[in-house]
């Protein structure tokens, strides 16, 4: 752990595989922290090394107060605001996070980790099982849960000597971790954001996941969970997927807007092999997405958004997951998300104020659907930066 009373920044980089296959791609520095004590899971089995890959940004201050973390979301890791080191874009939500921006890195430290079970260097189906780095877990790692990923989150939150996070906040599965952080560690958030989420996983929602991963275990070259070791990816199946899944992330307008009918073959239907423009997004989609994730992961985080229900433990009264809780809480939807609907945002508002918790709630009013988190959407970012503001002088925070 980090010790002396000196501002932490963001530490040096360590090699860890993190290829998408066994032989083919080259090793990835990924900045991490290794656990050799592992990780009991919910489902019985013990890891027996646990390792979380994450990144920084910021500094933390000298009374360790100001420490925002940020859950990624399903196809998201832990390159907030740098360029990615498979695809060379810029971070995922380099339009919120940084200097001077909404959660701003010259006042906060900012931490994101790669999930448990992915694929960007944490601990998942592509790790050693063992000493033998040719021996992977594939498809013998186990089945997860939300919970399980913020345990090993709260192992390096503690590994880098913060007792409270200033802030927890992410959108989509990363919100269904906000919740759980909030429900499991209440004395150690301050302020929790969920964004675009819910506190269970839809029937809806758990169709469309089993569709991508019927597509991923359907594709010849999946064998079995096992083409890491032929040196292969599932690439068609897998780019079905996230084809299917990016439908779901947007609304009709948005695509009607963006696409419409056009044609990328000329002005008129002419019945010789017509692609529309929407077709062909989704295929470039489907084509960058297998460059940079595993199936195997994909499988795994997908099925531990679907075991997700905050409530069941609680004999499904979702207040009781609150219970006495002090963390100040701002719950944000959007108006076309049909993914994860407001109607699921105002429930955890609800149970919010029956477990009586300081909780605010705003519907962005938006017509760009699931994915407007991640987009250009001032009006979430006025009321993200004014919640965080209002938390920070309440707490005193310079």
């Amino acid at each position: 752990m980090p010790g002396g009373s000196g501002r932490l920044a963001c530490v040096g980089k360590n090699a860890y595989m993190a290829g998408m296959d066994g032989t083919e791609s080259a090793p990835i520095a990924h900045q991490h922290v290794r656990f050799t004590g592992g990780l009991t899971l919910e489902c019985g089995v013990t890891l027996p090394d646990l390792v979380v890959a994450y990144r920084c940004y910021g500094r933390l201050n000298a009374a360790r107060s100001n420490a925002v973390l940020i859950c990624h979301a399903l196809t998201g890791d832990q390159y907030v605001i740098e360029r990615h080191p498979l695809t060379g874009r810029g971070g995922w939500w380099e339009n919120v996070v940084g200097p001077g921006l909404t959660i701003d890195t010259d006042r906060f430290f900012v931490i994101c980790a790669n999930v448990l079970g992915g694929c960007m260097g944490s601990t998942g189906p592509m790790s050693p099982k063992g000493d033998d780095p040719n021996d992977l877990w594939g498809t013998d790692f186990p089945p997860i849960t939300i919970r399980d990923m913020v345990r090993a989150q709260k192992k390096l939150i503690d590994h880098l000597g913060i007792e409270r996070l200033f802030a927890v906040t992410g959108g989509s599965m990363g919100g269904m971790q906000v919740l759980e952080w909030a429900a499991t560690y209440p004395d150690h958030v301050y302020a929790a954001v969920p964004i675009a989420t819910a506190p269970l996983h839809s029937a809806q929602n758990i169709a469309f996941n089993e569709v991508g991963r019927q597509a991923i275990t359907s594709d010849p070259a999946y064998a079995g969970g096992l083409y890491w070791r032929q040196g292969t990816v599932p690439e068609r199946g897998l780019a079905i997927a996230r084809m299917m899944a990016h439908i779901t992330y947007l609304s009709e307008t948005a695509l009607t807007r963006k696409f419409g009918r056009r044609l990328r073959t000329g002005t008129a239907v002419s019945f010789a092999g017509d692609t529309f423009e929407v077709e062909s997004y989704l295929q470039h989609q489907g084509s960058t997405f297998v460059r940079r994730f595993d199936a195997n992961s994909y499988l795994t985080i997908t099925r531990a958004m679907d075991y997700f229900d905050l409530a069941a433990e609680y004999d499904d009264d979702l207040a009781r997951a609150f219970s006495g809780t002090k963390t100040r809480f701002c719950v944000v939807s959007f108006s076309s998300d049909w993914l994860f609907p407001t109607a699921q945002s105002r429930d955890v508002a609800r149970a919010l104020n029956r477990a009586g918790a300081n909780v605010s709630f705003v519907e962005i009013d938006s017509d760009k659907g699931h994915d407007a988190f991640l987009l250009d959407e001032p009006d979430f970012h006025r009321a993200l930066a004014g919640f965080l503001s209002g938390c920070a002088e309440h707490a005193g925070l310079p």
